[in-house]
């Protein structure tokens, strides 16, 4: 049995399919826009760890970087809503690229003390806004190729988480064993890269998901119409509730890590980036499976695995012996939660209305993102030999409410219907 898509007003031309490849107008563009993403995400608090040699300011920068990502949500979907992907993610991806060179030129030409520090604690803020405008972009086309196509739509879902992982697994290496080389050569190829997605962004169609309305209005309005859209699907509350509790172990994993790698086992930058590069060749690979057993088996099924993967591999870090153990433990936790990505993906691009689809877009994330800053004020504030005690915490946090979450959804008709979608 399939599930219908939901929709309360025709959505007119700006829904359709846009015409051209998939892979040229839709996977090219994300490809580009996810590696320059992925590299600021895992550079930027490995790159003030470098300069600065403080784990406080290392957590302080990872706060810094996502708590704008946050604020950038609401007025990116509504630019998405009312001005279409592609100019949002040119504009975004060009910002970016001028930033990122603008900050290597400085960072070569500044000494090493509080100048420098602040011009990189800045950049971490900057280029998390930057990049988020460019991510509500992608997001809003994939989820209406998604409804729109004839595909499966856990298949298109499955390719594009597919395309962030693999950015994932090469973002990390490339800015790790660049910034061996120093931290100049790290954002100049950041900058290059942000330049490349600008261009493709320009494939992107120019689809506005809604037309701009009176009574729509400033961000307020925008979050509104979200909120009440969410609140009128039971099971994508419960599912993003999950979700941000499983962020917050993550983001803390992705703060503590190079404080971690660097100051406890005694590693460098280019073993923290081909820990997170190995810990996304594993999710990968559990998108694939996960993406093979949702067409045999159903959401919710792989979604339970998913969520005990997660949560056991995270409690088992808290006491992990050596950087091996930490690895492998890493790399399982991620794959968790690749396989935890598609199933909520998957439910929000089949259930959400399209005529709120920007706005609610925008609030998922938003509340999925929240957990990062915090994450990152958690790591600034603890002393790193007690790092592995606050990870133990908020892992029974995250194993709590995985399991009152999948017990909760397991008759839910959304999670059990879809497999049979073609």
């Amino acid at each position: 049995m399939a599930i219908t898509v939901r929709e309360n007003l025709p959505a007119g031309r700006h829904a359709a399919v846009p015409p051209g490849s998939l892979f040229r107008r839709i996977y090219a563009p994300r490809a580009g826009d996810a590696l320059a993403f992925s590299m600021a995400t895992y550079a930027m608090p490995l790159l003030v760890l470098t300069i600065t040699g403080s784990p406080s300011l290392t957590g302080l920068a990872f706060a810094l970087e996502w708590t704008p990502r946050i604020v950038a949500f609401v007025p990116a979907g509504r630019a998405v809503d009312r001005r279409g992907a592609a100019i949002v993610c040119f504009i975004a991806s060009l910002a970016r690229a001028m930033v990122v060179a603008g900050a290597a030129v400085a960072v070569l030409m500044l000494p090493q003390g509080t100048e420098e520090t602040a011009v990189v604690l800045s950049l971490a803020a900057v280029t998390g806004t930057l990049s988020q405008f460019g991510f509500v972009a992608n997001e809003a086309v994939g989820a209406i190729v998604t409804r729109r196509d004839k595909a499966r739509p856990h298949g298109i879902q499955a390719v594009l988480v597919g395309i962030d992982q693999t950015a994932a697994v090469v973002g990390p290496l490339i800015a790790g064993f660049l910034l061996l080389a120093g931290p100049g050569w790290m954002l100049g190829c950041l900058s290059a890269l942000s330049l490349v997605a600008a261009v493709l962004g320009l494939q992107t169609p120019p689809t506005p998901l809604r037309a701009a309305r009176t009574d729509a209005a400033g961000s307020n309005s925008a979050l509104r119409l979200g909120l009440n859209t969410l609140l009128t699907l039971p099971v994508l509350g419960w599912l993003v509730a999950g979700l941000a509790c499983s962020n917050l172990a993550l983001g803390l994993l992705q703060s503590a890590s190079p404080v971690i790698v660097v100051e406890t086992f005694g590693r460098s930058s280019a073993d923290v980036g081909a820990m997170w590069s190995a810990a996304a060749v594993a999710t990968l690979l559990a998108i694939t499976c996960c993406r093979l057993a949702v067409s045999r088996i159903d959401l919710w099924g792989v979604g339970m695995v998913s969520a005990t993967l997660a949560s056991a591999a995270c409690l088992a870090l808290a006491e992990a012996p050596s950087f091996a153990s930490y690895t492998v433990l890493i790399a399982i936790f991620m794959a968790g939660d690749g396989g935890l990505t598609v199933v909520l993906r998957t439910v929000r691009s089949l259930i959400i209305p399209v005529t709120a689809l920007g706005a609610t877009l925008s609030l998922t994330m938003l509340l999925l993102l929240l957990p990062f800053p915090v994450a990152g004020i958690l790591v600034a504030l603890t002393p790193p030999p007690h790092l592995g005690n606050v990870i133990l915490v908020c892992a029974l946090v995250q194993a709590v409410a995985l399991a009152v979450i999948f017990v909760r959804l397991r008759r839910e008709p959304t999670l059990r219907l879809v497999a049979g979608r073609q």
